[in-house]
C-alpha cells in the first residue's frame, strides 16, 4: 500500500513538472527546478520516477488522461462519421488549449517508441472506424482509416501550435478531405458514388433534415445502395 505522504510528494513533483511544461511548450525541463518547485531534493524525484524520462512519461500519461476526459465527455451521436468529425475537432481544440502537454504527447518522436498511454485514444478512434465499416461507410480497412485520420489530425494540430495561430479553415478542409478519402465521397459523380456522397453530406449536416430524419435517410439510402 502506498503511503499517503509519498503519494502527495509524487503528486507535487508531477504537478510542478506539468506546470513548467505547460508554461513553456517545447522547452527542456530542469529537474532541479522541478524539485525546487515541489520542495524536495533530487534523490526524491529519482525515487519516484527513476529518471528524467520516467518523469516525462508520467506527465505524458497525465496529458492523455486530460485528453480522454474531454473525449468521454462527448456522447456518441449514433453516426460514426459524424463522431469522426467531432473527434477531430476535439483533438485540435485540446492541442491548442494544452500545447505543452500536446507537444509531449504527439510531438516528441523517437524511432520505434510510442507512449503506452497513446494507445487509449487510438483504440477509441479505431472503434469508431470499425462501426463505420460495419455500416458500409468506408472504402478502406477500418484500421487504415483510423491511421489516415490520426496522422492528419496530429499534423494539422502541430502546425497550428508551431505557428501559434489557430486555423479553423485549414483544419476543416483537411478533416473533410480525409473523411472524403476514407468514405469514397471525393469527386463522386453518379450511381453508388452519388448515393455515398449524399449519405456523408447528410451526416455532416444533420441540422438540414433533423437528427432522426438523417438517421432514417442514411439507413434507406444504404438499403437502396445494396439493391441489385
Amino acid at each position: 500500500m502506498v503511503d499517503t505522504g509519498e503519494r502527495d510528494t509524487r503528486t507535487r513533483l508531477l504537478n510542478a513538472a506539468a506546470d513548467m511544461i505547460a508554461a513553456a511548450p517545447g522547452e527542456e525541463v530542469s529537474l532541479r527546478a522541478v524539485c525546487d518547485a515541489a520542495g524536495v531534493r533530487m534523490p526524491t524525484l529519482y525515487h519516484f520516477f527513476g529518471s528524467k524520462q520516467g518523469l516525462i512519461e508520467a506527465v505524458i500519461e497525465r496529458g492523455f488522461d486530460m485528453y480522454l476526459d474531454t473525449k468521454t465527455a462527448v456522447k456518441p451521436s449514433g453516426d460514426p462519421i459524424r463522431d469522426l468529425r467531432a473527434g477531430w475537432d476535439a483533438h485540435v481544440a485540446f492541442g491548442l488549449d494544452n500545447p505543452g502537454f500536446y507537444t509531449l504527447m504527439y510531438g516528441k518522436v523517437r524511432p520505434g517508441y510510442s507512449p503506452a498511454a497513446q494507445s487509449r485514444p487510438s483504440e477509441i478512434l479505431r472503434s469508431i472506424t470499425r462501426r463505420a465499416a460495419d455500416q458500409g461507410r468506408l472504402v478502406v480497412d477500418p484500421d487504415q482509416a483510423a491511421a489516415h485520420v490520426l496522422v492528419a489530425n496530429i499534423g494539422v494540430t502541430l502546425r497550428q501550435i508551431v505557428l501559434d495561430a489557430p486555423d479553423r479553415e485549414l483544419s476543416a478542409a483537411v478533416r473533410d478531405g480525409v473523411i472524403a478519402a476514407i468514405t469514397g465521397t471525393g469527386g463522386a459523380k453518379g450511381g453508388a458514388d452519388a448515393s455515398r456522397s449524399l449519405i456523408e453530406r447528410a451526416s455532416a449536416h444533420p441540422e438540414v433534415l433533423g437528427p432522426a430524419e438523417t438517421r432514417l435517410f442514411i439507413e434507406w439510402a444504404q438499403r437502396l445502395e445494396r439493391e441489385p
